[in-house]
């Protein structure tokens, strides 16, 4: 799931909610959404394999 900042920057976050914190863990920002996209797909393929 990734979100705009008021600075111009996205940042990742875990599409589960922390049950310690109820909030999403923060995944990494980026200056470009297309950065932030890329690592998504690397979380993805981190979790499957």
């Amino acid at each position: 799931m990734i979100r705009k900042l008021a600075s111009g920057e996205y940042r990742l976050y875990s599409r589960k909610i922390n049950p310690k914190t109820g909030k999403r863990r923060n995944l990494g920002t980026f200056r470009s959404r297309a950065a932030a996209e890329k690592h998504e797909r690397a979380v993805q393929y981190f979790k499957r394999h």
